[in-house]
């Protein structure tokens, strides 16, 4: 899937009308149209404010457009401020090395648990 299928998959399901879109980003409606017609991508400096309309962070936007196949695992997570995940994460860097040993040994006890 390319970054553009992707953001109009995201727009409909956000209910974003390509109208919507441009008001609120700035970006020329022929553009957005451009995209989809043409199957053509946004330009980098488009994605954040393509984000902020959709509410959502730039992975989501690329999570579906990246190959599968021998790109590997993502080694990284992305977490909202405000959000629990992110209030654990931030709990969790302030911990020491042990400690941090401790909970990983927790969660994975959890994940186990049936």
């Amino acid at each position: 899937m390319i970054i553009s299928e992707r953001i109009f998959m995201l727009m409909e399901e956000k209910g974003v009308s390509q109208l919507e879109m441009a008001t609120r980003t700035g970006i020329a409606q022929s553009t957005i149209s451009d995209w989809k017609r043409k199957k053509t991508n946004p330009s980098a400096d488009k994605i954040m404010s393509i984000c902020d309309v959709l509410d959502v962070s730039p992975f989501e936007v690329l999570q579906d457009t990246i190959p599968s196949k021998g790109a590997g695992e993502v080694d990284f997570l992305i977490a909202s401020e405000g959000t629990a995940e992110y209030d654990v994460l931030k709990k969790m860097e302030k911990l020491n090395k042990k400690t941090k040993e401790e909970l990983k040994t927790y969660v994975k006890n959890l994940k186990n648990k049936k």
